[in-house]
């Protein structure tokens, strides 16, 4: 056996306890600390899968509707159940418990809307967790490695990185010490695009002095064709504009068989003059949102010459300005529309 040194104190049980206790303090601790995590992510799993929504089964981003039997639908799933019922000519139903719902009976569930705004969830940029409500707001100001261009991108700068590397590029950047012949063709280009952004709101400015306006706030129902299949199509009442009677035609995917195949769905409108006219018409109309509408329409103004042998303008696709809008819009009854119209005397 190797002797002690007499230099070197032999340690007792109760220090060699001791330095036992504490070696494994840490170690428990770090133990309880995961097994917490774990319990944590366990929990946002399991909620997770029990709040998602019962089509897309993924978390609502906003707004919770659910049946009368409990079921959640996030906002775009449920109006698209109502759009794709109303197309069918069916009545909407909950893919769980097959329940028919309704915008009157289903309601909206603001608690788990409000849980859901509170799970963790990971950045796309930096892969950090934050809470859901605050996930927006990270990614699109705070977050360092979310893509961005460069402040000289107005002057040509084709620049994208990460946005903790703009201000080391915007600094050896080379577009501020280019020369104004250099710039000339960019501003052009730049001019003609805000030429073509305001063009449209000077031909309404315009229109606006026209001598015979008139405008209706029109309701279209929805109808059925009689052919084979009974494709769902909207048609206004008739209706009096400068002496003559009118009428306002809608279809969903216009050319299309079956628009319940599609995702992507298209409104069109057609304006049809239903008296006889003995001289030629030239009318100029743009269709806004009113006072009754569900969707936001963009500017945009239609022309046609009506006469006895072409009453009817061409179809027009409706301006939505989103358009996933046009499901909103067939989740309702009827569609609500305001249309202004210009009689050109020239």
């Amino acid at each position: 056996m190797a002797e002690t040194s007499e230099s070197e104190p032999v340690p007792s049980s109760s220090e060699h306890l001791d330095s036992d206790i504490k070696d494994d303090a840490p170690l428990a601790k770090k133990r309880k600390l995961l097994s917490e995590k774990e319990q944590s992510e366990k929990l946002e799993h399991r909620l997770g899968g029990i709040l998602c929504c019962a089509v897309c089964l993924d978390l609502p981003p906003a707004a919770v509707y659910q049946c009368t039997n409990g079921h959640l639908m996030c906002a775009p799933c449920f109006t698209h159940l109502l759009a794709d019922a109303r197309l069918r000519d069916e009545a909407a139903t909950c893919p769980n418990c097959r329940v028919e719902i309704s915008k009157t009976s289903a309601s909206r569930n603001l608690a788990v809307e409000k849980t859901v705004s509170e799970l963790p969830s990971e950045c796309r940029y930096c892969t950090h967790v934050y809470p859901r409500h605050a996930l927006q707001h990270h990614e699109d100001s705070l977050c360092e490695e979310r893509l961005t261009g460069c402040k000289f991108a107005c002057i040509g700068c084709g620049w994208r990185g990460p946005a903790h590397e703009a201000s080391a590029h915007e600094a050896g950047c080379e577009c501020p010490a280019r020369s104004a012949a250099d710039l000339l063709a960019l501003l052009a280009e730049r001019e003609r695009r805000a030429r073509d952004a305001t063009a449209v709101y000077e031909q309404i400015f315009d229109l606006l002095s026209y001598e015979k306006i008139t405008f209706n706030d029109l309701q279209l129902k929805p109808y059925r064709t009689e052919e084979f299949v009974h494709k769902l199509y909207y048609e206004t009442s008739r209706f009096s504009a400068f002496g003559h009677q009118w009428v306002v035609k809608a279809f969903v995917n216009k050319n299309q068989r079956d628009p319940t195949q599609s995702s992507q769905r298209e409104i069109t409108y057609q304006l049809l003059l239903k008296s006889k006219a003995t001289a030629a018409l030239n009318v100029q109309w743009l269709c806004a949102r009113g006072p009754w509408g569900e969707a936001r329409l963009a500017a945009r103004v239609a022309a046609h010459c009506f006469r006895d042998d072409a009453p009817d303008a061409p179809p027009l696709p409706l301006p939505l300005a989103e358009p996933r809008d046009a499901n909103r819009l067939l989740a309702t009854k009827p569609l609500h529309c305001r249309l202004i119209m210009f009689l050109s005397t020239k």
